[in-house]
């Protein structure tokens, strides 16, 4: 057998016959988006999306792939249409959007991967490939309530990061677009920022304490938090110079993070995170500023996802 058919294949046994397929999902409306301006997604990525859902007899009461600059206008015209499920592809951005729009509707969302980090669609279904997460969806379709967290009145589902480390997210992105010069200057910017600005975490309950980023994660993104707790996982990073920082990128790759002594970790409800100057976050792969002193705050049961039932419980 040659690598095509193989591949044709495994294609074939992820699919379920559309009579197999829960009837819960059968008899809902469903809205499709594809953001074709993410990393891993053009014109034809929508086209394979509204194919793929066709094998399994559905059929999107709104179908859009367009740009990221269209997205809230997709989204409006997709919620107007009261939909029961809403499948999403697309980048970080694309996707903790479309999650606090769901969250704010009370309509389920299976987030598929269509970006470079892909932290909520790892989080809810591992490594799995867009149409490998939608055969197990549609296999034995069961729901799960998502705790995520609130920062000024943005929600994200999987991790912050708070602080001048958060910056490298620019020069990422500028990498990825073939912008190895805006890249360079970023990351020297970030490296730079990193020590430059001091960041103050209250958790509460307990004593503050200063360093140069604080990261967040929710139940989703933390393996030690049961998924079910409505909780947070803080660590406060405090890097003297340059070789602590190799050295917690050392225990990072090769053991628990948390072990290393410039990390300060708690389990809590909320937060309170200050500095001298506007903060800047990444929100699940997304970024932001924030004018501190702000709170984090868990948010309970933020939205639904639809998952395979083995993964329901996390």
């Amino acid at each position: 057998m040659g690598a095509g058919e193989a591949a044709m294949e495994r294609e074939a046994a992820l699919r379920v016959p559309k009579e197999a397929m829960s009837l819960e999902i059968r008899d809902m409306k469903v809205a499709a988006l594809v953001n074709a301006a993410s990393g891993r997604c053009d014109l034809r990525a929508g086209e394979a999306l509204q194919a793929c859902l066709a094998d399994y007899g559905l059929r999107p009461a709104v179908s859009w792939c367009g740009p990221g600059a269209e997205l809230e206008r997709a989204l409006d015209l997709a919620f107007a249409r009261r939909p029961d499920l809403v499948i999403v592809r697309g980048g970080d951005g694309t996707i903790r959007t479309a999650a606090q729009r769901c969250a704010g509707e009370g309509v389920l969302l299976a987030p598929l991967p269509g970006g470079t980090m892909n932290l909520l669609p790892r989080a809810l279904y591992g490594t799995a490939d867009w149409r490998q997460a939608l055969g197990r969806v549609f296999a034995e379709a069961a729901r799960r309530k998502v705790h995520g967290a609130r920062a000024q009145g943005q929600l994200f589902f999987a991790a912050g990061l708070f602080g001048g480390p958060s910056r490298l997210a620019e020069a990422r992105e500028a990498a990825r677009y073939g912008e190895l010069s805006a890249a360079l200057r970023s990351g020297l910017a970030a490296v730079k920022s990193a020590f430059d600005q001091e960041i103050v975490c209250r958790v509460d309950g307990e004593t503050e304490t200063a360093g140069e980023a604080v990261a967040v994660l929710c139940p989703l993104a933390s393996r030690r938090l049961p998924s079910e707790a409505p909780l947070l996982e803080a660590a406060a990073v405090d890097l003297e110079s340059t070789l602590d920082a190799l050295r917690l990128v050392l225990n990072a790759a090769f053991r628990d993070w948390r072990a290393d002594p410039a990390v300060r970790c708690s389990e809590t409800t909320g937060l309170e995170i200050d500095s001298d100057a506007e903060v800047p976050a990444l929100l699940d792969g997304e970024r932001f500023e924030f004018a501190a002193p702000f709170r984090v705050e868990v948010a309970e049961q933020a939205f639904e996802a639809l998952v395979p039932a083995a993964l329901s419980a996390g």
